[in-house]
């Protein structure tokens, strides 16, 4: 083995544990590169494969009654690869020992040899016979969450007629992945439920022989979605169609594919800044380690070793900690990947999923941290290559000391002489100190991003659930029903008010940009579900114009003023302008509000609802739950209490495993950092220490000198890490905001707080050990040591 390598060994035994710290830092970034991009791919790659093996389908629509004939028209359509007619109605569900109306949405199962999209991925049993008119399968979320199995049995309200059926299979869709019933904004397992039927049956019950209520289309490669939406909406116009839409608007992929960008974007955050405090940890090492060793690189040179195999061999030390972080880092990121696919794995329902091991995505990491690393090592190279055999065999010129006071200023009269040492230990190496209070700082500002997640969460919770939609249920209605529906409503058991509120499906354009939303016609004096504006003040309509959601007005490019192109999909179709009267701000979804009767003379109609909004007394919800269950025309009964619960129960396990999994490496960040920088003043400062220990100084006066130095330098570093946190806050939460969910940007104190003291923490560990060193320092062999 050469002599050089035999060195590199040797120094790699004498530093271990500064090895470590650095090679804990850069395995944190590739495990955060790792476990995100892996995440992000094994969940895009399993919804892929889904989606293709299981026929998902690229465009959808719903009618009133479409006659089958229509269906050969559909497929002359020029783009369009095979359609798949059905009917898909929504019926209350009267759930044996559970007392809550559930609602299911039946979806009929197609003859035999009838083509078939969204197939059905049978998780246990079989489907129904074709000609059974009791026999169902339901969907795997919602059987786990009552406990059925294949035989089990349940009654639903198929319009008006109360039914019982049995239960033969449980299933998967990919239609139906992410699963939300009316009035929610949260799947709710236990309420809704996915129900398929034959199709002879469930038309028989809704008198739709011969006929469809949805469509799904399968597009052919290269064909225009657009152009097949307009003509499908032509040709359904008649027969009560609503605008068809395609996989972005879907509801189970749109949010999905929120829940990828999320992962996507975090990839992209969080771990060019582990590395980035890797390669000042290594700046810092080598340069150290460098200048111990500057006359061993005289006499190497002088021996007749060049620049580059000298050069090489610190590098190689550079690329030793680099390979202890990637060894470490790859397989944290693997399990941690693993972990969160799993997490949204349960939480999307999938028939399959694997955590996707590319050999790229390890490269990836790798050669990220490898340019990291020689980065940070191109400045101690640097010194190595200009360094002359006759200057490095001579002890380096002292320090030129100055006054960085007035000479008549006596500091030492406010301050102790060991704050004195460590204020000059400061002064002398500003470059450590500047890097080592940037290390700090970053660690606390992951930690202030990670935590953010928990305050915002919070925020959006108290504005939707406790400022805006206050109403502890929503009956929602099969079909819209006049206005005087909601005074039916009230005097049903336990309700205490009703407020009606009527839907209708448009697509909103500004420009070149469009979307397709739902605008809601309010009462002036709504008090349940009221509109709140960007301040978070209740908003009350005016009598005529559009109030739409702040980020619907970002990206349709409009403000409070101007005019927008609506084109009503239900009733009349017809385009108007409409113009914006105000900025509303919501968190789920992009919407419209209107004053209810502009609305409805906009829609030419009479005063018309799709739901009702109720206060609730809680001491009767027995008898309320029964009385619906009775209604033949109530599709779902939506609970407020059961929302937030579910959004809780839903979100918590992700927020929570992403904030602790951020805050161990933002703790190792900090421990790396405080570690090495005090090694690294121990080092240069040993013979000053052991000389203040012969002279008579204690252990504990000792220490004292040297961890004033890294308190004051950890303090310094929470402000500027305050700072960063709450820009990296605003970084992630501009990138997590979508059409689907965005959160305010909400960081309280106590997030700052906590942020610190788990810093703190960790250079009380640091310090910790370093003590230890100090104790064992060899006082003799120092002082022999020449300067």
């Amino acid at each position: 083995m050469r002599v050089l390598d035999l060195k590199l060994l040797r120094d790699l035994r004498r530093l271990w544990a500064q090895a470590l710290a650095i090679g804990l830092v850069i395995a944190g970034g590739v495990a955060t590169l790792v476990m995100s991009v892996g995440s992000y791919r094994s969940l895009d790659e399993t919804r892929m494969a889904y989606y293709d093996r299981y026929q998902f389908a690229d465009v959808f629509a719903v009618a009133r009654r479409a006659p089958m004939r229509l269906v050969e028209s559909i497929a002359e359509i020029p783009g369009v690869a095979s359609v798949d007619p059905r009917i898909s109605k929504f019926a209350l569900l009267d759930i044996p020992g559970f007392r809550e109306p559930a609602t299911g949405q039946f979806i009929s199962l197609p003859e035999p040899g009838r083509a078939h999209l969204d197939q059905l991925y049978v998780r246990a049993g079989r489907l129904p016979e074709p000609g059974s008119v009791e026999e169902v399968a339901i969907s795997e979320s919602f059987a786990n969450a009552h406990g059925f199995l294949p035989g089990a049995r349940l009654s639903a309200v198929l319009n008006g007629r109360k039914r019982e059926l049995l239960v033969v299979g449980i299933a998967l869709s990919p239609e139906f992945i992410y699963a939300i019933g009316p009035g929610d904004i949260m799947p709710d397992d236990r309420r809704f439920g996915i129900v398929w039927m034959p199709e002879k049956a469930l038309a028989g019950a809704f008198d739709l022989d011969g006929a469809f209520s949805a469509v799904a289309v399968k597009l052919l490669r290269n064909a225009s979605e657009r152009e097949v939406i307009l003509r499908l909406d032509a040709l359904l116009d008649r027969y009560g169609g609503q605008a068809a839409y395609g996989r972005k608007d879907q509801t189970s992929h749109a949010f999905l594919d929120h829940e990828l960008d999320m992962l996507s974007n975090m990839s992209r955050t969080l771990p060019p800044i582990f590395l980035l405090v890797a390669a000042f940890l290594v700046n810092l090492t080598l340069d150290r380690l460098v200048a111990l060793e500057r006359e061993q690189v005289g006499l190497f040179k002088a021996l007749g070793y060049g620049n580059l195999a000298i050069a090489s061999h610190y590098l190689k030390f550079v690329m030793a900690l680099v390979l202890i972080g990637i060894a470490i880092g790859s397989l944290a990121g693997t399990w941690l990947g693993s972990l969160i696919t799993g997490l949204f794995g349960d939480y999307f329902r999938f028939p399959f999923l694997l955590f996707s091991k590319s050999l790229d995505v390890y490269l990836m990491a790798a050669v990220a941290s490898l340019a990291a690393g020689t980065l940070g090592a191109a400045r101690a190279l640097r010194g190595v290559v200009v360094l002359a055999p006759a200057v490095a065999m001579q002890p380096p010129a002292p320090p030129q000391f100055r006054h960085l006071l007035p000479l008549g200023f006596r500091i030492n009269r406010l301050l102790s002489q060991p704050s004195i040492m460590m204020l000059r230990g400061i002064a002398h190496h500003p470059f450590r100190a500047a890097f080592t209070v940037l290390g700090m700082a970053l660690a606390t500002a992951i930690l202030i991003v990670s935590l953010f997640t928990r305050d915002t969460m919070e925020q959006l919770i108290d504005v939707t659930y406790f400022l805006a939609d206050r109403q502890d249920a929503t009956v929602s209605f099969t079909e819209k029903r006049p206005r005087d529906v909601a005074y039916q409503v009230a005097r049903l058991p336990g309700v205490i008010t009703a407020e009606p509120n009527r839907e209708i499906p448009v697509r909103i354009r500004h420009r070149n940009v469009e979307r397709r939303i739902m605008i809601s016609g309010r009462p002036p004096d709504a008090d349940l579900s009221r509109i709140i504006d960007e301040d978070l003040r209740p908003v009350v309509l005016p009598e005529s114009g559009l109030a739409i959601s702040a980020m619907l007005a970002q990206i349709l490019g409009v403000r409070a003023g101007d005019d927008v192109e609506v084109d009503l999909l239900e009733g009349q179709r017809r385009t108007v302008n409409l113009p914006v009267a105000a900025l509303v701000e919501d968190y789920f979804g992009i919407r419209g509000m209107m004053n209810a009767d502009a609305l409805s003379r906009l829609m030419r109609e009479a005063p018309a609802v799709n739901s009702v909004h109720l206060a609730l007394d809680e001491s009767r919800l027995d008898s309320l739950y029964d009385t619906v269950k009775e209604l033949p025309s109530v599709s779902g009964l939506a609970l407020q209490r059961v929302s937030l619960a579910n959004f809780r129960a839903s979100l918590a396990v992700l927020v929570t495993t992403m904030a602790s999994i951020y805050t161990g490496l933002a703790a190792i960040i900090a421990f790396g950092v405080v570690y090495n920088s005090a090694r690294i003043s121990l080092s240069e400062r040993a013979r000053e220490l052991a000389s203040l220990r012969v002279l008579g100084f204690t252990r504990a006066e000792v220490l004292r000198i040297l961890f004033l130095e890294l308190a004051l330098l950890t303090l310094i570093a929470q402000l500027p890490g305050w700072v960063m946190g709450y820009g990296l806050a605003w970084v992630m939460r501009t990138n997590l905001a979508g059409e689907l969910m965005r959160v305010r940007l909400v960081v309280e104190h106590s997030t700052y707080l906590l942020a610190s003291a788990v810093v703190l923490a960790a250079a009380v560990l640091s310090a910790l050990v370093v003590r230890r060193r100090i104790h064992q320092l060899d006082l003799v062999a120092v002082l022999k040591t020449r300067d």
